[in-house]
């Protein structure tokens, strides 16, 4: 469960993290407590998965790179070898399985479009299966911020 310093945390931090030599202690000292408080709280918030992570957000294309949402039909009797192939390639995030026709989701990220394609051809080699390459035509931010 959250109390109100947890949510106070989460909500402060989707906003932007300061770029200071003592970055919790200055959240710590926005939220009237701790700096070792607030990177305890947000360890445990990982911990017990109430946050999956915590990390800053890149623009992968405004550095000159590609991101994709990913996806492949799998049968259920090979999802677990092509999953384990695909979570191996270090351009693969949040692998994970739907209950869908396209079973198996991932954000594939690469350092250039060239490395991005040659990378769902690997996955495609490796696995014998297609990789239907969904790229981002628009960005949309959906904010979730918490009652205190």
């Amino acid at each position: 469960m959250m109390d109100e310093l947890d949510r106070a945390i989460i909500n402060s931090l989707q906003g932007g993290f300061p770029v200071c030599e003592r970055p919790f202690a200055e959240v710590a000292r926005q939220l009237h407590t701790t700096e070792q408080e607030v990177v305890s709280r947000i360890g445990r918030l990982l911990e017990s998965g109430i946050l999956s992570r915590f990390g800053p957000m890149y623009h992968a294309e405004r550095m000159g790179g590609s991101l994709s949402l990913a996806a492949m039909k799998i049968p259920d009797s090979d999802f677990e070898r092509v999953a384990g192939i695909v979570n191996a390639m270090p351009e693969v995030a949040h692998n994970y399985a739907r209950d869908h026709a396209l079973s198996m989701w991932f954000v594939l990220a690469t350092e250039t479009p060239l490395e991005h394609a040659a990378a769902l051809e690997r996955i495609e080699r490796a696995t014998g299966y297609p990789v239907y390459d969904m790229p981002k035509i628009r960005e949309y931010f959906i904010g979730l911020r918490f009652a205190a």
